[in-house]
């Protein structure tokens, strides 16, 4: 099994390309089970569930071809081809590694009138159930069973009628699946209280794009008129927000300075907002953003929330930043429960963090120490490498495919910044 080892200490300085977002890449794939044509995803990271979610589709009868990256192009591109939906059944195997898989719910029900989906599997950070997921389509006209673990829904004369629903509590989850289902349906679909993350607008632009009519994108209120088919398309997969955020922590825990190639303020001017009050610099270019830290880090009070709010998959990287700050720090996470899990790693490093249920004290230290550390999730193994490489010493993280799952190139984009920095493979 492989880990990262790390020599911390290095002051980053350079550019970093930001590669495409995987959780919006995760919600276009699914994209081409709505179409007889081809789709095709350019900026496509290179990542272990862009892979598995190609598998996934590819069982239900869409063929994928990927290709490197062209000139001009940061990221790869797949060419996908769903011609007919050989199969409406995705079963628990393929299911199991990841939660997105979820979302062919919506796009094989829409197009296939049916769908059978293994409940979801993922990664441990508190329990993320679908019953959001599964209440939007019944309002939309879905008749919905649960049997042996699996999710059947169908659509009673072959194609949903539409409907409008209001989220009790926003999930970006159950809105991808619900607009996916109503944009072939029959009749007009209303989402209030509809999440507003960036990802949410790349699908909705993307699916205009292949011949859809949504209304409202970017709010809190989507209204889906359903057409009879959507067209195939060339779409580029926007840039990945969280991965941005996580190397501007990278220039801030090193006292360096890093040029994000490719991030967008408007997708983080909730994580920027945060850094700039802990004393980074921010340079705003025109494609792309620079990051420096010139004086020690202030302390910081983030509590965790939809978008446009402090985002939940920055609370693990920005805990170790401040893990080094000047003052103590309170952290709140609002999201997920059992998402601290990385804190006791962070403690073996030497930082000093006190946790009360939801809450987390960060007491700032002078420094930290290289350990053997296990990482637990893909936020909390992205931030034990930021503790890495500012830790006095070495720095071994064990368990790194979940960080496979989010970060493209971690280890060549980072040495290209002066870290010292590279993977090792067991026996």
């Amino acid at each position: 099994m492989d880990s990262i080892w790390i020599k911390g200490g290095k002051r980053l300085e350079g550019k970093i390309p930001i590669s495409g977002a995987k959780n919006a890449a995760l919600t276009l794939l699914p994209c081409a089970l709505l179409t007889s044509d081809k789709l095709t995803l350019r900026n496509l990271p290179r990542l272990a569930d862009v892979d598995s979610f190609g598998h996934l589709l590819n069982g239900l009868g869409a063929s994928t071809a990927i290709e490197g990256v062209k000139k001009g192009e940061v990221g790869r591109r797949m060419t996908l081809h769903a011609a007919e939906i050989e199969s409406t059944v995705a079963p628990y195997d393929m299911v199991r590694k990841m939660r997105a898989s979820v979302l062919v719910l919506g796009p094989m029900l829409a197009r296939a009138g049916e769908a059978t989906v293994s409940l979801p599997g993922g990664c441990a950070i508190g329990d993320r159930p679908i019953d959001l997921h599964l209440k939007a389509l019944e309002a939309m006209g879905a008749e919905i069973e649960l049997a042996a673990g699996y999710v059947k829904a169908s659509a009673p004369k072959g194609r949903l009628p539409g409907g409008d629903y209001s989220f009790p509590v926003v999930s970006v989850g159950a809105t991808e699946n619900a607009l996916m289902a109503a944009v072939l349906a029959t009749g007009r679909t209303q989402l209030f209280n509809a999440a507003r993350e960036p990802e949410i607008a790349d699908l909705c632009n993307l699916l205009v794009a292949m011949g859809a009519k949504i209304d409202g994108i970017g709010s809190a209120h989507l209204i889906i008129d359903g057409v009879e088919g959507l067209n195939g398309t060339t779409y580029d997969v926007m840039p990945d927000r969280i991965e941005a955020g996580s190397y501007a922590c990278a220039a801030a825990i090193t006292g360096g300075s890093l040029e994000l190639v490719g991030a967008r303020l408007d997708d983080m001017r909730a994580i920027f907002t945060a850094l700039s009050h802990a004393g980074l610099m921010l340079e705003f270019c025109e494609n792309s953003i620079r990051v420096t830290a010139d004086t020690r880090l202030k302390p910081l009070a983030l509590s965790t929330s939809p978008f446009p709010g402090f985002p939940t998959d920055m609370q693990a990287q920005f805990m170790a930043m401040l893990a080094l700050a000047d003052g103590d720090s309170f952290l709140e996470e609002t999201i997920f429960e059992n998402r601290y899990m990385h804190v006791p790693e962070l403690r073996r490093m030497g930082a000093d963090i006190d946790i009360h249920g939801r809450s987390a004290i960060v007491h700032g230290v002078k420094g930290l120490t290289g350990a053997t550390v296990m990482a637990t999730d893909l936020r909390a193994s992205m931030s034990l490498i930021l503790a890495g490489l500012a830790a006095e010493g070495e720095t071994e993280v064990l368990r790194v495919y979940h960080l496979d799952r989010g970060y493209e190139r971690l280890e060549e984009k980072l040495s290209a910044v002066g870290a010292t920095i590279e993977r090792r493979s067991a026996g």
